[in-house]
């Protein structure tokens, strides 16, 4: 191999150099080097920065020019040479290269980079069942022997010494995935855990919980997010330990109930009020004219018996809109 890429080096340095890189590979693969070595042999071969990022297996590897790992949660750029672990598959391969376009050496470090770390990957972790029910309960169990959840964890395909969040949907179903930005969440109504270790994963879902119950459907009769962050809740979060579910709501809550149903566009209305920076704000977001808002908003302050336009008063509203949440069963 040697001598091969000797000659076609003198012919075509290109292809001596990834006629090399071929070899380079085949030899970490056949002394079964790990994830963090192949990365580091992308990154030291092509003189940039080569990072690993698979979702699916909830895998993250980043390696400088140098072969110093250094992660991070940065999202990768789109126009970096990448290549999928499996085709048809999204990039999870990528060489941070900025200063000039993809070369013909760049292409073979990717293919055979993520070749050899598919077949590691493969062996290592499989697919992760990410959904599977029992792996996440355990993982999820407090009462679980640590050693217990970190085999769970693993069998999910999680990192055990990185950081994920537990995700608590509509349905009751919880799930786990990556503490990355890029990370997919699903769709519908949904409260998202803190990101935390994996052992601390079980506060993570009862944050998560909680935060479900912050969110709402998104519609002209029930507004809100359809999705809320523990983590951005901050002292509100202490409003869920006050408000029964499904228990008499409070009067402020009461009034809010009896005036929507006389009038269809209060509660689209007063959410606009409550959640944005301006009142003017607040007319575009329900698509209404200035005075249109006034005249409305007059009509409500009538109705629930206390002003909606002073600063005491939209805080005010903006507790009411939050138990009314907290409040269903």
């Amino acid at each position: 191999m040697k001598e091969l890429a000797g000659r076609l080096t003198a012919l075509d340095p290109d292809a001596g150099a990834a006629v090399q890189v071929i070899a380079y590979f085949d030899r970490l693969s056949e002394s079964r080097a790990g994830l963090e070595a192949l990365v580091r042999g992308a990154a030291v071969l092509a003189g940039v920065p080569a990072r690993l990022a698979d979702a699916e297996r909830r895998v993250q590897v980043r390696v400088e020019a140098d072969g110093t790992r250094r992660d991070t949660d940065l999202p990768p750029d789109p126009a970096w040479p990448s290549a999928a672990l499996t085709p048809g598959r999204a990039p999870a391969l990528w060489l941070e290269r900025t200063e000039a376009g993809p070369s013909v050496v760049d292409a073979v470090i990717l293919e055979r980079a993520a070749g050899a770390v598919r077949l590691v990957l493969d062996r290592i972790r499989g697919r992760a069942p990410v959904d599977d029910a029992a792996l996440v309960e355990t993982v999820l169990d407090a009462t679980a022997p640590d050693q217990v959840r970190l085999h769970a964890a693993r069998g999910l395909g999680l990192d055990p010494t990185a950081q994920a969040r537990a995700l608590a949907p509509r349905d009751g179903r919880p799930r786990i995935i990556a503490a990355h930005p890029d990370a997919e969440l699903p769709a519908g109504r949904l409260g998202v855990g803190p990101a935390v270790p994996v052992l601390d994963l079980p506060r993570s879902w009862t944050e998560a919980r909680t935060a479900l119950r912050f969110t709402a459907d998104g519609t002209p009769q029930d507004p809100g997010q359809r999705v809320v962050y523990a983590d951005a809740l901050g002292g509100v979060a202490l409003l869920a330990g006050l408000v029964v579910p499904g228990a008499e709501p409070p009067p402020d809550v009461r009034d809010l109930e009896t005036a929507a149903a006389a009038t269809p566009w209060l509660l689209a209305t007063l959410y606009a009020v409550a959640s944005t920076a301006s009142l003017r704000a607040a007319a575009a977001e329900v698509n209404v004219h200035h005075s249109t808002l006034q005249d409305r908003l007059a009509h409500a302050e009538h109705q629930l018996g206390w002003p909606v336009r002073t600063p005491q008063g939209r805080l005010r509203l903006q507790v009411a809109l939050t138990m009314r949440a907290l409040a269903r069963p």
